[in-house]
């Protein structure tokens, strides 16, 4: 089955409004004839609406960078599905590794979030990945189990294939490591298997992502890979003539 290939650049905490109209300003032009090819910018929640102004009537996609699984209630400095849809939001990233590892998000509120995004018409998509500890005692497999199993515990098996997977080990994201092609077809693979133990169909539409230090250099090689769709980039997508060119490297 062929996957559309799919392109996401994860902001995190950079670019104030005015930042970011400036990055899709000099970013449309440089993909504006993009073909066969999803792509997606990950955006602060202060920049979204000025970012799905700024990319509207054009190929590129605007997510959170999260989401909390109620409709509403007493979460103070959280944001709803229904805010998101207000500003005209395709989705958001869910479960990302420095939100796990530094703000104590769990497999069980994103057993929860995961969901709760389907129903409100948002595209998640989930990130799981491992420690260089976990990899090193060889923990990647039981890591990765838990996280997709929980997190897709309570996903009807006819939305599986509206979740995207973005496989990040974290000993590679911001450090300049990179996973060899060996290891992230072999961890994206897995992944994919993991789905397949809810719904073999669902399986191969999944789309499963690699994250962790993606660049022009790199890109090409990771996603020939049989079993990665796309990737999850990080600080190369703050620069918009870098992030074309991951776009530009995979298109050829």
């Amino acid at each position: 089955m062929s996957r559309t290939p799919f392109i996401a650049g994860n902001w995190k905490m950079h670019k104030t409004i005015a930042a970011a109209e400036a990055y899709v300003a000099g970013l449309l032009p440089l993909v504006g004839d993009v073909d066969g090819i999803d792509l997606a910018l990950c955006v602060p929640f202060t920049a979204l609406q000025a970012v799905v102004d700024s990319t509207r009537g054009s190929s590129v996609q605007v997510y959170a960078q999260n989401m909390h699984w109620a409709d509403h209630g007493a979460y103070t400095g959280e944001i709803s599905a229904a805010m998101l849809n207000e500003l005209d939001v395709h989705g958001t990233l869910l479960g990302h590794s420095e939100r796990r590892e530094l703000f104590g998000e769990t497999d069980r509120a994103l057993q929860q979030k995961v969901p709760a995004a389907l129903a409100a018409g948002l595209k998640p998509m989930l990130c799981v990945g491992e420690s260089e500890e976990e990899r090193e005692a060889g923990e990647t497999e039981r890591k990765l189990r838990h996280q997709v199993q929980e997190a897709l515990e309570k996903v009807p098996v006819d939305r599986l294939p509206d979740v995207t997977i973005a496989y990040e080990p974290i000993w590679a994201i911001g450090t300049g490591k990179v996973a060899t092609p060996e290891q992230a077809q072999e961890a994206c693979g897995f992944v994919r298997a993991l789905v397949a133990g809810f719904d073999e169909a669902a399986a191969e539409q999944v789309r499963v992502l690699y994250g962790g230090s993606v660049k022009p250099e790199n890109a090409a090689e990771l996603l020939a890979l049989p079993d990665i769709d796309g990737a999850l980039v990080g600080g190369a997508s703050l620069e918009p003539a870098s992030f074309a060119a991951i776009v530009d490297a995979v298109r050829s």
